[in-house]
């Protein structure tokens, strides 16, 4: 016999006024895994201040480990980058595009493993799925030495690339799990930062990997010592990263109830392991998606010049080896910078604010984009400066990521939303590398150009989506005052359906975070 999707008809009903009353639209075994602890703690009162000592001491836990993976996920995806300067190519016979292929393949590995990734990570723990994730990749880094042609190093890095495909979009659920919307901008660039300095670090050691005169060849060092440190940080990460808040044992139960009312509030509930047909279908009707897959693809077609490409290109400046190292510390330097100040803005003023912060960034990397194509190629400080402009592209794409945690309901469609994104971010990645075409080096000016494409097609995209969300709240705002509802009651009703699993759309007191 035929069944409906429970989730398909929780967006008609009206919900009792009676907060204690679930919907008879909603199967209880769709429940958010956190309800019975909201049910019981809903009207809880706590003083203000306990409720800053608990998120304290969230932050305590959570950023911690987040902000030390994803330093590592980025270290361990671009350690090619490090070691190109080194014999890396000689070292495991490339010719021609194939160092190109080998920025392509990782990605090729990440699009083949994202939506199974965002399955695992809604059906099965988050925090080991990610964990063991970690220890994984560690070990394929590790074997990075042992590759001696093309074909082994290309299977190496597609591996490589469908393990960490798991991590930016896990990372995007667990912000939207322990964290209100205000509060998201500044924790996910907290740990978004790590590119700008695992940027300074990976420099530093690749800098360091430079001084060894014995022993193995240096390429190697680099796969070596950025694999063994994953390992072991995955092991921690084992032990320390929750699955869950209602599973949470460093919480106290009391903690627990405060820390899921608090999230409960974003009109998203928290975790939910059901998969929904209906969440699904109506992913693929959203504009948003596939704003979102532009805004993507746009941003990444760059990255292969600030990743795995950065130290070819700033030898192709005039720079020496060890020069192609050090002077990638301050691009770092300015991501990171950019990432803080734009997550603290954002934060500081939750309004309005995320998309014109992601204009703004934008802006500038189209500036640094331009200078590249434009200036002449005697002008090596001009044209370093200019790619250092570029790394302002890390704050633009993470606040798209807060377009997810933030303004998208619904378990299953918030973690296929995610999935879409983060294939517009693999295609990208793939065409990126392809850009810096061998016949044209050391100029690139085919990349340069891609590079300007790239970043203007993210822009008009941003501005495409601000407009959308934007006039989707004004019509709710009067759909509103037409029906003079009370704004507390349909926030009650709002915050009822998304721990009920209503998506966004369907939840008509929800409203978007601009």
């Amino acid at each position: 016999m035929a069944t409906s999707d429970p989730e398909k008809h929780a967006s008609s009903p009206s919900l009792p006024s009676s907060p204690d009353t679930i919907s008879p639209a909603i199967s209880s075994t769709h429940l958010d895994e956190n309800y019975e602890v909201y049910k019981t703690s809903k009207d809880l009162q706590v003083d203000p201040e306990e409720i800053k000592r608990v998120l304290r001491k969230i932050d305590f836990r959570i950023i911690p480990i987040l902000f030390i993976t994803y330093m590592l996920q980025y270290l361990d995806k671009n350690s090619i980058n490090f070691a190109s300067v080194y014999g890396l190519k000689a070292g495991t016979h490339l010719k021609g595009q194939d160092y190109s292929w080998l920025g392509s393949i990782f990605y090729f590995g990440y699009l083949f493993a994202q939506f199974p990734a965002g399955y695992f990570l809604q059906r099965l723990r988050i925090g080991k799925v990610l964990s063991l994730t970690t220890i994984a990749w560690g070990i394929i880094l590790i074997t990075t030495p042992a590759c001696t042609s093309f074909a082994g190093i290309a299977t190496n890095r597609f591996l490589l690339g469908a393990l960490e495909a798991s991590i930016n979009p896990g990372f995007v659920l667990l912000m939207s799990m322990w964290y209100t919307s205000a509060e998201q901008p500044l924790r996910l660039e907290i740990y978004y930062c790590t590119n700008g300095i695992a940027t300074m670090f990976g420099g530093l050691i690749g800098y360091a990997v430079g001084h060894i005169t014995t022993g193995l060849p240096k390429w190697m060092y680099v796969f070596l010592i950025f694999g063994s440190i994953s390992i072991a940080w995955g092991v921690i990460s084992l032990i320390f990263l929750p699955d869950n808040i209602s599973t949470a044992k460093f919480l106290t139960e009391h903690e627990r109830s405060i820390a899921v009312t608090r999230v409960a509030a974003n009109r998203q509930g928290v975790k939910n392991k059901h998969f929904s047909v209906y969440q699904a279908k109506q992913t693929v009707q959203d504009p948003k998606t596939w704003i979102l897959f532009v805004m993507a693809v746009g941003a990444q077609v760059p990255n292969s010049a600030l990743t795995s490409f950065a130290s070819i290109i700033v030898g192709s400046f005039g720079f020496d080896t060890l020069g192609t190292q050090y002077l990638q510390i301050p691009g770092g330097a300015v991501q990171f910078l950019a990432l803080i100040t734009g997550g603290w803005v954002c934060t500081r003023w939750p309004a309005n604010i995320r998309c014109p912060t992601m204009i703004f960034a934008n802006s500038v990397c189209i500036l640094g984009a331009g200078l590249l194509v434009g200036l002449p190629a005697g002008n090596k400080w001009g044209r370093l400066v200019a790619l250092w402009l570029c790394y302002f592209q890390g704050l633009g794409f993470s606040l798209s990521l807060t377009m997810v945690s933030s303004n998208v309901a619904g378990y299953t469609k918030k973690q296929l939303t995610g999935a879409v994104l983060f294939t517009g971010y693999c295609v990208g990645n793939i065409i990126g590398p392809q850009t810096f075409i061998d016949s044209e080096k050391p100029g690139y000016h085919s990349a340069y150009i891609a590079m300007l494409v790239g970043y203007s097609v993210k822009l008009a995209a941003v501005i495409v989506l601000y407009i959308y969300m934007w006039r989707s709240n004004k019509s709710r705002d009067a759909e509103q005052a037409a029906r003079g509802e009370l704004s507390e009651e349909e926030e009650r009703e709002a915050i009822e359906r998304g721990m009920l699993d209503v998506t966004e759309i369907d939840n008509k007191g929800f409203r978007y975070t601009l």
